[in-house]
């Protein structure tokens, strides 16, 4: 019994060496031919490190699973608890794995080509309202250049709608300061044009001309934000919101990304046309965009009554 434990764990260990062979290529793959980002990598790395705990589980072969399999495994995210976001990521990475396989004629067929991801539950984003709008941006006393920069990050994330790396990757190169504009780098490596013309321009101008300057002390940077020690991290600038909300006495809890979504709730709330929305916010499909059309209620009534020719009735 126990030679036979011994050979079923060396079979083992030798279609995991070359599992892992196949997924190196893979992810080199999806680096140099399909140009994904390494954050998709990462993620897709945690995916198959997952499969592959199911795989040895129940000691499957990768390259000999059957659609039963596939969807054991849709059936195993589930008992572990993964919210449907994640399962619905993981399936979609491994169901892309089997299709390099293919491609590769490493196996004939995908196992993962019918099985239909589970049904993602959409979150309404977490937005300020106008009340919670006007305190977050009431005029105060500022207290010295790093009040001024983290006030400037707070506009200039609500100005813009950017996610909090777009705007820590800005550089001053990338700015027209002629035409108000900024270009951005989004998800993806895809390029796009943002406007910060709402940004208070006294604000801009202050943190500019007198507090970058400051806070460099002579260092050189060609970053927008900045610190004493040079550029501002993604990490630095979400608690910076958070801590500024705090000083604000708002209740809701606010990020970078709260300010996003306020961004687009806003324009949304006042006229925009959901797809102009999308383009600023650099969403690839409409359908992305779509969860910022909650409006109110009083909004509804007030589209209601002006636009139907028979509401003044």
């Amino acid at each position: 019994m126990l030679w036979v434990g011994c050979l079923i764990w060396y079979k083992e260990s030798c279609i995991f060496i070359y599992m892992n062979s196949y997924i190196k290529s893979f992810f080199e793959y999806l680096g140099y031919e399909l140009n994904y980002s390494q954050r998709t990598i990462k993620t897709y790395e945690e995916a198959l490190k997952e499969y592959h705990q199911f795989l040895e589980q129940y000691h499957y072969s990768f390259l000999h699973v059957t659609k039963d399999i596939a969807n054991q495994y849709k059936a195993y995210l589930v008992n572990h608890n993964y919210q449907s976001k994640t399962s619905s990521l993981y399936l979609s990475a491994v169901r892309t794995f089997y299709v390099y396989l293919v491609e590769i004629k490493a196996i004939s067929m995908n196992p993962f080509a019918s099985i239909k991801n589970p049904k993602v539950i959409k979150k309404l984003p977490n937005f300020l309202n106008h009340s919670e709008c006007e305190i977050l941006f009431s005029c105060e006393k500022k207290d010295g250049d790093i009040s001024i920069r983290n006030e400037f990050i707070v506009e200039f994330l609500y100005s813009t709608g950017l996610r909090v790396s777009e705007l820590c990757n800005i550089r001053l190169s990338d700015i027209s300061f002629s035409e108000q504009k900024v270009k951005v780098m989004g998800k993806g490596d895809k390029e796009r044009i943002v406007f910060y013309k709402a940004c208070d321009e006294n604000l801009f101008h202050t943190y500019m001309n007198q507090v970058r300057p400051h806070l460099l002390n002579g260092v050189d940077s060609d970053y927008l934000l900045v610190s004493k020690t040079g550029k501002l991290t993604t990490r630095s600038v979400e608690k910076i919101v958070k801590d500024y909300a705090l000083k604000k006495n708002i209740k809701s809890r606010v990020t970078p990304h709260t300010l996003r979504h306020t961004f687009a709730t806003d324009l949304l709330n006042n006229g925009a046309d959901i797809r102009s929305v999308g383009e600023m916010l650099g969403h690839e499909s409409l359908s992305t965009t779509q969860i910022y059309t909650h409006v109110t209620a009083d909004r509804l009534k007030q589209v209601y009554q002006n636009t139907h020719p028979r509401s003044k009735n």
